[in-house]
């Protein structure tokens, strides 16, 4: 089913309910409709690693810019070492030393050899290394037990990166070692794709921050930290976080002002008296859609403010963590350049109690791995965040199957830390 056209105000459901509901697939598609990497940004190698590249890193040197050695011992001519051996050592005067960042100055003659580190530069006429433990040295003079071929134990110039060649391609997300070979030609900063900055809007009257007192029937806010660490895990920056209860104005502000790539509200979707999320993103911009055919999150949204995304996310928590993982979290990680699939590691596991669904739906269903199989847990539900905790992970069961029988084979998304 096709999301509502944009052009059409959508009508107050409010205490009404859903006449219609988007499929899943329409609400992706969306999604990767809207969500465009951001632009690049200048950033400091020290802060680069995890961060996506924005623009390729060509190499302006070579690595290394010298021949080096690559062991300690003693550089001379590979010709001159034919037939070294236990039973035949061969005998070369020693002339100087080369070290990392004092090499040997001048060229080296004839039946000569230098004394050389790892990392040192290989002087002019010589071509090959004997490593320090087959060869001895005695006031002055080297004897070896081994022959040696030409650049045998050196590095050459550029034998690990060739001038003018890239290195790291654009789209790359950057790890440790990625951001060692930067610094190893000597640049300092590298341009990034800026990560996306996320507005968290927690929205009901009820709702109290951790730690402070509360009265009976208000809770106590578990969406916030749940969204502040799946934001962070998708690359993105929180911008701000706002308490807002169910003032409309409040609301209509803090959705509204500049700042934000994604604005996340949680709580308020639905179709209660005092649900005006949906209502104002309608007002403000495009409240592009607005229910969704899946179980749970049926009552999530999503639209545009300018260039802003605004996710409509439900307040009981296990919902939450389901449309922000399907949708907003996707968006996030679009945004950054990231893959827009889940981070979450994927395995395999056969079905140990039926898993009931309904066609027409996507159903989000919590599992537990156990000796027998697979099992599903808190089937309904959605303020059971607990049941997130207990689960080794969850199973997505598509719109077009009634769940899955004992003895099937499924793919299992994991619950732990990327």
């Amino acid at each position: 089913m096709p999301p509502p056209s944009l052009n059409v105000a959508p009508p107050d459901i409010r205490m009404r309910g859903f006449t219609q509901r988007v499929e899943v697939a329409a609400a992706l598609g969306w999604i990767d409709d809207h969500a465009h990497v951001l632009p690049g940004e200048q950033v400091s190698m020290d802060d680069v690693t995890g961060r996506v590249l924005a623009s390729h890193v060509v190499a302006s040197i070579a690595v290394p810019e010298f021949d080096r050695s690559a062991m300690d011992g003693y550089a001379l001519r590979a010709a001159e070492t034919t037939g070294a051996g236990e039973y035949n050592p061969l005998a070369f005067s020693i002339v100087g030393h080369s070290f990392p960042g004092r090499p040997f100055e001048g060229t080296v003659q004839q039946r000569s050899a230098i004394r050389i580190m790892t990392g040192a530069p290989v002087p002019d006429g010589v071509d090959a290394v004997v490593p320090a433990e087959y060869a001895t040295e005695v006031d002055g003079l080297l004897t070896i037990t081994r022959a040696v071929a030409p650049g045998q134990h050196v590095g050459h110039v550029g034998e690990d990166i060739q001038s003018g060649s890239t290195v790291l391609s654009t789209g790359r997300r950057l790890r440790p070692q990625d951001a060692g070979l930067a610094a190893s030609l000597g640049l300092t900063h590298l341009q990034v794709v800026r990560r996306p900055r996320v507005r968290l809007l927690v929205t009901g009257n009820e709702v109290r921050p951790p730690g402070e007192p509360k009265r009976p029937y208000e809770i106590y806010d578990a969406n916030s930290m749940m969204l502040r660490g799946l934001v962070r895990r998708d690359g993105g920056v929180i911008e701000s976080h706002l308490r807002l209860g169910d003032d409309p104005q409040a609301i209509k502000l803090a959705m509204s002002a500049p700042g934000a790539d994604v604005v996340l509200v949680s709580g308020g979707s639905s179709v209660g008296a005092e649900d005006h999320a949906p209502r104002l993103l309608a007002e403000l911009g495009d409240l592009a859609i607005h229910g969704i055919a899946m179980r749970p999150s049926s009552p999530a949204g999503m639209g545009r403010i300018g260039d802003a995304h605004v996710f409509l996310l439900p307040g009981n928590p296990v919902s939450c963590l389901c449309a922000y993982d399907f949708f907003a979290g996707r968006a996030i990680r679009r945004l950054g350049g990231l893959p827009a699939d889940w981070p979450y590691r994927q395995t395999r596991a056969v079905v140990a109690r039926k898993i009931v669904s309904q066609v027409g739906r996507v159903d989000y269903v919590r599992v537990k791995l156990g000796e027998e199989g697979l099992e599903p847990l808190a089937l309904s539900g959605a303020s059971m965040l607990s049941s997130t905790t207990r689960a080794d992970g969850f199973v997505v069961v598509p719109a077009e199957g009634e769940g899955y029988g004992v003895g099937t084979d499924v793919t299992v998304h994991l619950y732990e830390c990327p």
